[in-house]
């Protein structure tokens, strides 16, 4: 093995913990730094992306945005592998998107606040499809209301939210809920249809 095989596997590991970018050490940093430049720069070139200051994004994320459709991405904040983004999307600072999720803005668009940490296999979909009885599903009109999450949010792995969703401030969806109404700022919601049973507040 040669040092370029052992850089192409810490490249790898990046690419689905990113967080562990932001922990490098100097000789990583080295070839890390320019290696995001590159990736990140190329994106915004080909696609309406913004994209923040020490951002990580990995080349195996998928971000499409066209004009209208922007895709903006703050400060400090990490996308890993096998996720897919299609704007409008609005990201905070410090937004963690884990590997495998998918977001598509529809046309209204999804906002997730500073601090927000989504687990892998997410999905957020701020569209629907009309469901009329006497017309196919894949010819009706498409309607987008919005998603809005807050601040300090975690969603879990393998949840999913729907179109006309806001989720409030420091809430918390537990692995595998599907969120079809609005969540309360602090509120703890699991399930399918997702109820709240708990609060924040309370886990001091």
């Amino acid at each position: 093995m040669t040092a370029d095989d052992f850089r192409e596997q810490h490249k790898k590991r990046l690419s689905w913990m990113p967080w562990l970018y932001f922990s490098l050490k100097d000789k990583h940093k080295a070839w890390a730094l320019p290696w995001q430049t590159d990736i990140q720069t190329r994106l915004m070139q080909l696609e309406t992306v913004h994209i923040g200051s020490q951002c990580f994004v990995a080349p195996e994320a998928e971000l499409f945005a066209e004009p209208g459709r922007d895709i903006r991405i703050g400060n400090q904040c990490m996308i890993a592998a096998g996720v897919f983004i299609h704007g409008p999307v609005e990201m905070g600072d410090e937004v963690a998107i884990n590997h495998g999720s998918s977001l598509d803005g529809g046309r209204v668009g999804i906002k997730i606040g500073s601090r927000t940490r989504i687990a892998n296999n997410v999905t957020i979909y701020a569209f629907n499809h009309g469901m009329t009885p006497d017309e196919p599903i894949y010819t009706q009109k498409v309607s987008s209301k919005g998603i809005v999450i807050g601040e300090d949010v975690w969603i879990g792995a393998q949840a999913g939210i729907v179109d006309g969703v806001t989720i409030g401030n420091h809430a918390v969806v537990g692995m595998g809920a599907i969120v079809t109404r609005d969540v309360a700022p602090y509120s703890i919601v699991a399930g399918n249809p997702a109820r709240p049973i708990g609060d924040r507040r309370d886990k001091k």
